[in-house]
């Protein structure tokens, strides 16, 4: 008897090596997936300018990055889809990725067509392109409902980014391809049991679920040896004993960092990662 409706994930097109460089930009759950590969050692930067909602958002980040950094060129980038909806500075008519809390009669709301959402989509590859022209593109679209929008409004935006990510990855079958995190936590995890306590976002148990469900779909056979020498140490980083000063607990650290320099030294883009990024944002 089957319990779940499974959702079948497509066909990697390439794997993700140990220390691979990544960019991860979208909404909220771009920062929490990107949250965990950073703790799995992957060198990535996730939503540098703040967490971006629409494809123009995502656009002007990418924008942004390439112009602030000439040499980063990632292999990977992961480009999550939030909402359709943008905010116009009514004084220029430039599509803001942030209000910074303003007054809200300085904006008008808009909705972006398919159309518009494709285009911003696929120049935003065009420029990751260019810095690197082997970039491979997952093109995602977050499960988390807006109930400000009505359900209806909401699965309608959800629509609009979903046919766009789907005819990006037509126009550009060499670079994009669609990861289906959407599909798995509205199909397969459809449970409230798998919602955080608003409903709306999914549990850490949910987005643990499909981080794992992408590592078993893209991660190499390289990134997971190297994995599983790493996730007991950084276990052992996180443990909290009851007596920080004892003599058994140094030996115990003692130990650990040893393991830590030996992996370093086997693996030399190792870093330990960047708990800054273990930001729970809100859509």
């Amino acid at each position: 008897m089957e319990w779940q409706t499974p959702v079948a994930l497509p066909q990697p097109t390439f794997q993700l090596e140990p220390q691979e460089q990544m960019l991860c930009v979208g909404s909220c759950f771009a920062d929490r997936i990107g949250a965990l590969l950073n703790e799995d050692g992957f060198r990535i930067t996730v939503n540098p300018y703040g967490v971006m909602y629409n494809p123009v958002s995502i656009l002007h980040t990418v924008s942004r990055l390439m112009e602030s950094r000439p040499d980063y060129a990632p292999r990977i980038a992961i480009l999550t889809l939030g909402t359709n909806h943008v905010y116009r500075l009514k004084s220029t008519g430039e599509i803001v990725d942030n209000c910074r809390k303003q007054p809200a009669r300085l904006f008008e709301e808009e909705e972006l067509d398919i159309d518009a959402c494709t285009r911003a989509l696929a120049s935003a590859v065009e420029q990751l392109r260019r810095r690197n022209p082997d970039i491979q593109v997952l093109a995602t679209v977050s499960p988390i409902r807006y109930a400000k929008y009505g359900f209806h409004g909401s699965q309608l935006s959800k629509a609009t980014l979903l046919l766009a990510a789907d005819r990006l990855c037509r126009e550009k079958p060499e670079s994009v391809t669609y990861f289906p995190a959407y599909e798995l936590m509205m199909d397969q995890l459809r449970d409230y049991r798998f919602y955080a306590e608003d409903m709306l976002h999914p549990s850490p148990q949910a987005v643990a679920y499909i981080y794992e469900r992408f590592g078993e779909n893209y991660f190499s056979d390289a990134a997971r040896t190297f994995l599983k020498a790493w996730r007991p140490l950084r276990t052992a980083l996180r443990h909290r004993p009851f007596n920080p000063d004892s003599e058994e607990y140094r030996q115990f650290m003692d130990k650990t960092m040893l393991k830590i320099a030996a992996l370093s030294e086997k693996y030399p883009n190792f870093a330990y990662p960047n708990h800054s990024l273990d930001r729970q944002g809100r859509d």
